[in-house]
């Protein structure tokens, strides 16, 4: 656990330098930082959607309740689908 708390009090300033040195010649506009914004965007949707469904999920689908209980799956099931659903929507709300 230090290891980590050093790690991060160590990057963490490194990163705000490194920032602060890329804003005075960054242009929103151009298509490169619209690149490298879009591939940290989509790396950062993907660890959060890998924590959220192996990390968090997993732990409550894999329940010997769970899986002893067909309707509790079903159950369990379409409330993550429309979950899903309900954030698409107000992904699709957030557009306009």
């Amino acid at each position: 656990m230090a290891i980590m708390a050093i790690f991060f009090s160590l990057t963490t300033p490194v990163g705000i330098a490194i920032a602060i040195r890329i804003s005075k010649i960054y242009r929103e506009e151009s298509s490169t930082s619209l690149i490298v914004e879009g591939v940290l965007n989509s790396c950062s949707a993907g660890i959060l959607v890998y924590m959220a469904l192996v990390d968090l999920l997993a732990a409550h689908f894999m329940n010997p309740r769970m899986q002893s209980n067909l309707r509790l799956q079903l159950g369990a099931n379409v409330s993550l689908l429309l979950g899903a659903g309900c954030m698409s929507f107000l992904w699709l709300y957030g557009l306009n």
